[in-house]
């Protein structure tokens, strides 16, 4: 492992522990500066593109407001660098308190591609994109049929 994929992935980590332990300050160090070109962008599950450093991070303290307890476990970890910018992509197997409050939990899972670039304070996230993969019932079922 490159030591950029390292510290990439260090970063990551670290994004979400600062969201299970809702950490906007540790978010707003991990997010990169809007440059006069180019705004960081961000899109959770559902919603649209927000695009801006603060409104990326105003969501993320409405979410972080909202959410009694969250936890992710990040499996298929793939990062790719290229120079400056990297693209690390997982899947999120999400642990949440339910609407019962923390006396119940939902589980889900979404895929995720964080960009990252490089900047004089080491690797910055740059953009988010989180999709939910679609759970039912016939999910074992084509499982099944493809192996065949």
């Amino acid at each position: 492992m490159s030591v950029d994929t390292a510290a990439i992935e260090t970063v990551n980590q670290e994004f979400y522990t600062a969201i299970e332990s809702a950490d906007l300050d540790k978010m707003t160090e991990i997010w990169a500066e809007d440059s006069t070109d180019d705004q960081v962008s961000c899109v959770h599950p559902g919603w649209t593109l927000l695009t801006g450093r603060s409104e990326v991070l105003r969501s993320w303290a409405l979410i972080m407001a909202n959410t009694t307890y969250i936890q992710f476990v990040l499996t298929d970890v793939s990062t790719t660098v290229l120079g400056d910018v990297a693209v690390l992509t997982c899947v999120e197997n999400i642990l949440t308190a339910g609407e019962e409050g923390e006396a119940s939990f939902a589980a889900g899972k979404v895929v995720a591609s964080n960009v990252y670039i490089r900047t004089s304070l080491g690797w910055r996230l740059w953009m988010h994109h989180g999709s939910p993969v679609l759970q039912g019932d016939d999910d074992e079922e084509e499982e099944g049929e493809l192996e065949r």
